[in-house]
């Protein structure tokens, strides 16, 4: 019959309801299963709150043990502490590097320098590139000299007197390179104008720079002790002392040592040196008549040179 429900979709009778087939509010209850109270089908969620499951307590939290605490707050005070030592060393080394550069800086007008007569004097016979060969290979000895001596103090380094060994030999064999500086710039020709105190600012800047001095360019011959001249000469010390830090090595091995390195590394600067003075060398018969340079008031004493056969005074 034309809108019957066909055999096969028929529901029976086991287990359904016995209301109206239109359901209680007139719906059809062909699919529904069965509304008795109480079923439900497996695995299908009430909507109505669980009244047991709101009133249930919230787990507890459990505390944190003491000695958990107390490991905590030693790790954080460590942390600063550590952090506290960071700064302080740094404002030590720093405070440390401007001392030196300061001392260095002072030192540089009271290193006796030799002028081209002088030198040609104490020299007959030899030229421009034989001379210098001269003064670099005294250079050498003298900067080995100074390094062996530290190196040799370090035998029973005591920790608190290695920034102090370090910084003397820093000064020592800055003023040996400066003295030689000074005398490669007469033996070329190119002695930078001005007074002493202004000559001596020039060969600080050669010194940190690693440079020759340039007398046609003004930027070359900058005598204004400003902060970035003093931001170079901290660099160059920093960068020595931290290279000579083998040097405290005991048992006489950091004599070697030092006195190996001392040696290289002045070496290595004088050829920079000779390298750019050579671009700009003036021959000697070009030369205008120089006046003599001016001895410092109170001359420092260089070891193994040989107007001061003295060690350099710290």
């Amino acid at each position: 019959m034309t809108g019957s429900t066909p055999p096969w979709k028929r529901r029976s009778s086991r287990g359904a309801d016995s209301g109206p087939p239109d359901g209680p509010h007139g719906v059809r209850d062909d699919e529904r299963g069965s509304s008795a109270a109480g079923t439900e089908p497996a695995g299908s969620a009430s909507l109505e709150p669980a009244g047991d499951r709101a009133a249930s307590p919230a787990p507890a939290i459990r505390p944190v043990p003491p000695a958990r605490r107390r490991a905590a707050a030693i790790r954080g005070r460590a942390r600063e502490l550590a952090q506290e030592g960071v700064r302080r060393g740094s404002d030590r080394a720093r405070t440390g590097l401007a001392h030196l550069t300061d001392r260095i800086i002072e030192n540089a007008p009271r290193i006796p320098v030799r002028d081209l007569a002088t030198l040609r004097r104490q020299f007959p016979g030899l030229g421009p590139e034989e001379i210098a060969d001269k003064l670099v290979a005294g250079a050498v000895n003298a900067s080995a000299t100074v390094g062996a001596g530290v190196g040799a103090a370090a035998m029973l380094p005591v920790p608190p007197a290695m920034p102090t060994e370090l910084a003397a030999e820093v000064t020592g064999v800055a003023a040996v390179e400066l003295k030689l500086i000074a005398e490669l710039h007469e033996v070329y020709g190119v002695r930078p104008p001005g007074n002493l105190k202004d000559r001596s600012t020039g060969y600080l800047r050669s010194w940190s720079g690693e440079r020759g001095i340039d007398v046609m360019k003004p930027a070359s011959v900058n005598t204004a002790l400003g902060g970035q001249m003093r931001r170079e000469l901290r660099q160059q010390i920093m960068k020595r002392m931290v290279r000579n830090m083998p040097n405290l090595m005991p048992f006489l091995v950091g004599a070697a040592v030092g006195a190996m390195m001392n040696r290289r590394d002045t070496r290595k600067l004088a050829e920079r040196i000779r390298g750019d003075l050579r671009g700009m060398q003036v021959p000697w018969d070009a030369l205008p008549a120089l006046p003599p340079l001016e001895r410092p008031a109170d001359p420092l004493r260089i070891e193994g040179t040989p107007d001061e056969p003295r060690s350099p005074e710290l």
